[in-house]
């Protein structure tokens, strides 16, 4: 008996999953809005060095001699239609030669006709400490990277309710600190533990909530969670447009972390007509973790409470530990490279996942740099999410996995190769066509995400499918890694190819990755391989004419995968 069997007999996906998978899904909203986060609060303004003696002096032209004192001090900037000043040196005249000498500033006036204050201008992170943005964002994924390995382990090894309370508390102190973080060393601090905590609830919300559902039912629930994800882009979106400062942005997005607390109490439900106390928690443990623990009486009584509530009729004794069969000996992350055939398949989808994080991230850090509004650019980025999800949801089982992918990497990177025409030949009047092909980079990575998900589970055997999942999304962080980086090469460079640079870069590693991935075989209608052997003849793998069914004409063709623990 597997924890699947059990749930074939308690409903895939009834009311009771449902409700639980509603409850799990709402903290990705919050996660959405802190993992592109700092593209809002670390945004930099235009701006160019304060004139040295003139204390009221502001980005904004003043008065005529105000105007005249600015282009006396500060050199123009002609290669850069969307900087029209130097950022970082200013004249002044020599005391000795009479001459004006090139001086390097040490304070600056922002543009604050579109923000008030970011923590980029606080810190005033410019000019020679302009990569201290770039270095705050690696540390940040680094702390997803740390939070997804060790509330991962933390989840095997005390259970996933524990450690969603633990991420969920530490999340909201941490939060809650960010808003008041009085310099940068303690807001790099800050940002690294929330990112681990943010990321390592999500992290589990995902586990638990595909652990709760059928097998049938993992590839829609495991793409549908990232809805809320997007949801949490646009709520963001909004609150940076009206609210326009850093600390205020950072409150709006921690102020729903309290909600997440009230997780941990039990719930009252109405029985005969009373209200009575039970111990039924919001979100109880995960019952297929408390099986593979031996803790079988715990698992049992969630289970027929769920029973209840999707309203079937389950035997006195649903789980009998005599007939519980032992999990296979997991295979570790090297033995994704252990002959030839998995070598060429692991390296080419690793490098699918690192190319999609890349493409996701770095088009979202690069939307303040194409012109237009900021927010704006920042809202559109996320609302093309939805259709990119649909898109997969609808075409996946039609078009193939491996079809599927190549398309979308390969639509996204061409689009913005494309972006170099209208930069570079357009001009302003064409900022227009530069956004809308950015946005189907965007669609194509999106897409790319859910599908690169679904390949690595079905490619690889059971005794490989954990470790190769786990690998797969750690290794994506690379790309999130580099992409801020990446978004901010184009600032080595002057004129209007700074702009088009890393649009370039993100379109030729889509491109090359999408094209690379029609090397992997199809697992579309083809059966999971269970051993290592059965991985490595997938090519000649049994195609499944039909799709098994149940007895109520639901799908059963994922029943061979292993369980998401």
């Amino acid at each position: 008996m597997k924890f699947d069997d059990v749930l074939l007999k308690l409903g895939e996906f009834g009311p009771y999953q449902k409700r639980l998978y509603f409850l799990l899904c709402i903290p990705a909203i919050s996660v959405g809005c802190y993992m592109l986060n700092l593209v809002i609060i670390l945004e930099t303004p235009n701006h160019r060095c304060k004139i040295p003696g003139y204390d009221n002096d502001t980005y904004a032209i003043q008065s005529p001699y105000h105007e005249a004192l600015v282009n006396q001090t500060i050199p123009l900037n002609p290669k850069d239609r969307r900087q029209p000043y130097e950022k970082c040196h200013y004249y002044r005249e020599s005391n000795q030669t009479g001459t004006m000498e090139w001086i390097k500033c040490t304070q600056w006036v922002y543009d604050r006709s579109i923000v008030r204050e970011t923590f980029t201008t606080k810190e005033d992170l410019v000019c020679d400490d302009a990569s201290w943005t770039s270095h705050i964002k690696l540390i940040f994924y680094i702390g997803v990277l740390v939070g997804d390995i060790g509330f991962g382990l933390i989840a095997d090894f005390i259970g996933r309710r524990k450690t969603l309370m633990a991420a969920v508390l530490l999340w909201n102190v941490s939060g809650f600190a960010l808003s008041w973080a009085p310099d940068t060393i303690s807001f790099i601090i800050l940002e690294f533990i929330v990112a681990a905590a943010q990321h390592g609830a999500f992290m589990v919300c995902n586990v638990m909530s595909l652990e709760l559902v059928g097998p049938n039912k993992r590839v829609l629930c495991g793409t549908l969670i990232h809805g809320f994800f997007t949801l949490g882009l646009l709520y963001q979106s909004g609150a940076a447009y009206v609210l326009k400062h850093w600390q205020w942005i950072d409150l709006a997005i921690a102020v729903p972390l309290v909600f997440y607390i009230a997780y941990y109490w039990c719930i009252q439900e109405k029985q005969t007509r009373k209200l009575v106390r039970d111990d039924f928690r919001l979100i109880p443990e995960s019952p297929r973790w408390l099986m593979s623990k031996g803790r079988y009486d715990e698992a049992e009584k969630i289970i027929q409470k769920a029973g209840k509530v999707n309203k079937v009729q389950l035997p006195e004794k649903m789980i009998n530990p005599s007939l519980v069969e032992r999990e296979q000996t997991q295979m570790k992350l090297w033995h994704l490279f252990s002959t030839k055939e998995m070598f060429i398949r692991t390296t080419i989808l690793l490098f699918n996942w690192i190319a999609v994080a890349l493409m996701y991230f770095g088009v979202t850090m690069h939307a303040g740099n194409i012109g237009g509004n900021f927010y704006f650019n920042f809202f559109l980025n996320g609302i093309v999410e939805f259709p990119a999800i649909l898109f997969v949801i609808l075409t996946m089982d039609r078009i193939g996995r491996k079809r599927l992918q190549c398309i979308v990497m390969v639509f996204g990177g061409i689009a913005t190769l494309l972006t170099i025409f209208s930069i570079l030949f357009g001009g302003d009047d064409f900022t227009w066509l530069t956004t809308t092909l950015s946005l189907f980079g965007k669609v194509g990575s999106t897409a790319a995400f859910s599908v690169i998900y679904v390949m690595t589970l079905e490619l690889y055997p059971t005794v490989l499918r954990n470790a190769a999942l786990g690998g797969g999304s750690c290794i994506g962080r690379v790309g999130s890694m580099l992409a801020p980086y990446v978004a901010a090469s184009g600032a080595m460079i002057d004129g209007d190819f700074s702009t088009a640079l890393p649009l370039v870069i993100f379109g030729f590693v889509s491109t090359t990755a999408g094209l690379l991935v029609l090397l992997v075989p199809e697992s579309q209608h083809r059966k999971l391989p269970e051993s290592v052997q059965d991985g490595i003849k997938f090519y000649e793998a049994e195609e499944v004419e039909s799709k098994p069914l149940d007895c109520n004409g639901e799908d059963k063709s994922f029943l061979m995968m292993s369980k998401l623990e």
